[in-house]
């Protein structure tokens, strides 16, 4: 179930030495590697998960992670991805031993290309878990996804295996599972409205739960939504071109922001929006009350 990779790297923006590690989902099935900000046993008592978006920029979302909480954990998996397009420059090129994901995937649960039976939403359980085992004194995990990573999030809550003390934010998705019909911008024909992942009607054989029993276990965990308020129309500063503009994406909103203004009004739920931010991680993670719910 462990595997164990500690290479340490000195983060250019940050005095502070990161780990390399990796967890194996399934035994011989494949890595999925990840930055740790502590070594192991260390007496942390929460833990920050940060998910990479859909440029699989893992480092810089570590870093400001770590730059949120200079003294706590801090994860940050890398979902390695086969294609040249998703790949960020900077980080470590896919290895034969890795899990390895289609480009957008990885974000909706699917299986890895490489190994079937190991799905993305089962490789963060296996990383929740490992969190538990090699930080024995951790009780509060906070899994916080942005763009890509938040829709991984946000999928993953109704089908995660039960863990203590998880808790999740989901930041500026490009969409979003719904658990009902209801959309804000009705649109006309569109079969894919009510399917998976914009849906719940004809799920994945891989997945955990039914739809009824997603809906169940995503309405009784801790979800706090973030959007920066300028991550709206298609000018710079809006990652526009990587927009989901299929029409079950345009029935929850014309941008992330109305997409993320509508979700969060159908749960009854608050919407933190960080000012002055389009779509950026640095930007929208260190607003003061994202600041709040992703450090409490």
């Amino acid at each position: 179930m462990r595997h164990w990779l500690c290479l340490l790297f000195a983060l250019p923006a940050l005095a502070q030495a990161s780990q390399w590690l990796a967890v194996e989902p399934q035994p011989g099935q494949g890595q999925l590697h990840y930055y740790a900000s502590q070594p192991a046993n260390t007496q942390a008592r929460s833990a920050l998960i940060v998910l990479h978006g859909f440029h699989h920029d893992a480092r810089r979302t570590f870093d400001v992670g770590t730059g949120l909480s200079p003294n706590g954990l801090v994860i940050a998996p890398l979902f390695q991805s086969r294609g040249s397009k998703c790949q960020a420059e900077d980080e470590p090129v896919p290895q034969a031993v890795e899990l390895q994901w289609s480009c957008g995937g990885w974000a909706q649960g699917d299986p890895a290309l490489n190994a079937p039976s190991v799905t993305s939403f089962q490789a963060m359980d296996a990383l929740i878990a490992e969190v538990h085992r090699q930080w024995p004194s951790v009780n509060t995990i906070t899994v916080a996804g942005f763009s890509a990573g938040a829709q991984l999030v946000q999928h993953y809550i109704g089908f995660a295996a039960p863990q203590p003390g998880l808790r999740f934010v989901v930041a500026d998705p490009g969409s979003w599972l719904y658990f009902n019909s209801a959309r804000p911008y009705p649109v006309g024909d569109c079969p894919a409205l009510e399917q998976w992942k914009y849906g719940t009607r004809q799920l994945p054989s891989w997945l955990a739960h039914d739809g009824q029993a997603a809906a169940k276990q995503y309405a009784a965990a801790e979800v706090h939504y973030l959007a920066g308020t300028l991550d709206t129309g298609s000018g710079k500063g809006t990652a526009y071109k990587v927009l989901d503009r299929s029409c079950a994406a345009m029935a929850q909103g014309p941008f992330r922001l109305e997409r993320a203004q509508a979700y969060a009004q159908a749960q009854g739920a608050p919407l933190i929006e960080a000012p002055g931010c389009g779509h950026d991680v640095a930007c929208v993670f260190n607003a003061p009350a994202a600041r709040a719910v992703l450090v409490p």
